[in-house]
């Protein structure tokens, strides 16, 4: 669904664009290729976690298990979330990229890397687990050369400030992944069981929970048509704290410090809490009814509720029954990613119409099936993303309550929904504006 148009060599937004499309956009080009690239992420994901799904129930760090979880985070949730920060960070600080080429090698190579890792790990091949670090590290590097520019302006409030945090959260990411990619085949020092918590928790929550807590500020306003009066500080707190939290918590995890990994998990776990407080804020102050998008942005902080509520369960009888601590760790881990999944999920039903409707403008199709001026709503079936809500949801309380009971059945039976979520929403959102554009041709 590329853009018509040209980009300047040196320019980082969209130059032909339709009237109306803020400025410093990219051309839709740019975000659909991450955007559309995710859900086969995700199903990439659901068959790897069929194949794990004995090692599922009775070892969670097991490499299967790794190579189905990074499918999850850096195919499926890091590819959407990388989608949604191309678009939305020069929305939000009305500045272009530095250059749209970038962009499309940072897609190539995060696409890369994400599943050649996964693969590697999953069968055990050096080289591979290696090149993919190598790939996984240059998109980031340009990603962050990419985003200087635009998030380099002052006095845009909180969302800029979060997205500062959470790009210097997915750098230190890639850094510890890297150690411990590293560790895997060279064995350098003794590395514990704490250092996978801590690498997950600042995936999860200092680079990809960050990003969705800054965006959502922006995301919940304009989708939800809410005006909150005053400042919002419970986004700000969101914000601040999110990011931050997870350096104490990382530390304490790393060294095995108790008690800063405890002041890290309530710093964070309060920052979590204004988070939704923000929530209830914009949904109070709403003007737009109640409808699926709004039911999956409070689905998926149930499942963020879930998520604390298994940590909490799991730090407390770790200590005596290890075993069971470890499998509600990991189902902890499920809650929370499906809390960034689901809000992926919903938020694209909002934002890949918006995008393909600017591509089709700019290519001069205005109208309808009906006849009638296009609308966003017109480009995919309601109906189906009713059927992905359930899907989506299904799938991922079916996971976490295998990985938190160790039943293989459902980590299985959940992984299935996973894959019909991503090929359904594959086929809905792209279905409708395709078949506009076929037609559009066949016309001239």
């Amino acid at each position: 669904m590329a853009a018509p148009g040209k980009v300047g060599r040196s320019s980082g937004s969209w130059a032909k664009k339709p009237l109306g499309v803020p400025s410093g956009v990219p051309p839709p080009s740019v975000p659909l290729l991450f955007l559309c690239a995710a859900p086969i992420g995700l199903i990439a994901c659901g068959v790897a976690l069929v194949w794990a799904r004995t090692a599922a129930a009775y070892d969670p760090t097991a490499d299967p298990v790794v190579a189905a979880t990074h499918f999850g985070v850096l195919a499926a949730l890091s590819m959407g979330v990388l989608g949604a920060v191309h678009q939305f960070t020069p929305v939000i600080t009305g500045r272009p990229l530095r250059s749209i080429p970038i962009a499309r090698v940072t897609f190539v190579t995060w696409l890369v890397g994400s599943w050649m890792l996964p693969v590697g790990v999953a069968f055990s091949n050096v080289a591979t687990v290696a090149l993919s670090g190598v790939a996984v590290s240059v998109a980031i590097v340009l990603l962050v050369v990419n985003l200087f520019k635009p998030l380099a302006v002052g006095g845009k409030g909180p969302p800029v400030v979060g997205l500062r945090l959470s790009l210097v959260g997915a750098v230190m990411t890639v850094v510890l992944g890297a150690v411990f990619v590293g560790n895997r085949e060279g064995d350098w020092f003794s590395f514990s069981g704490h250092i996978d918590v801590a690498m997950g928790v600042l995936g999860l929550f200092g680079w990809l929970g960050a990003t969705y807590v800054s965006v959502a500020e922006k995301l919940w306003s304009m989708f939800l048509l809410a005006h909150v009066p005053g400042h919002a500080i419970s986004g700000r707190l969101a914000v601040w704290t999110v990011p931050l939290a997870t350096i104490p918590l990382c530390v304490g995890l790393m060294f095995d410090v108790t008690a800063l990994a405890w002041v890290g998990a309530v710093v964070l776990a309060a920052g979590l809490g204004a988070h939704l407080a923000s929530l209830v804020v914009h949904v109070r102050h709403r003007r737009r009814k109640a409808d699926l998008h709004l039911l999956f942005i409070v689905t998926s902080s149930v499942s963020l509720v879930v998520g604390a509520c298994l940590s909490l369960a799991s730090s407390l009888v770790i200590a005596d029954h290890e075993t069971l601590g470890v499998s509600l760790a990991a189902g902890a881990i499920v809650a929370f990613a499906g809390w960034l999944l689901i809000a992926l999920v919903g938020h694209a039903h909002k934002v890949v119409p918006f995008i393909v409707w600017t591509s089709l403008r700019a290519r001069g199709i205005e109208k309808g099936g009906t006849g009638k001026p296009l609308m966003f709503a017109e480009l995919y079936d309601h109906r189906l993303a009713a059927l992905t809500y359930a899907f989506v949801v299904t799938g991922v309380a079916l996971v976490c309550v295998g990985f938190a009971a160790s039943v293989a059945f459902a980590v299985a039976t959940g992984a299935v929904f996973l894959v019909a979520t991503g090929i359904v929403i594959t086929v809905n959102l792209s279905f409708k504006p395709t078949s506009l554009l076929f037609k559009s041709r066949r016309a001239g």
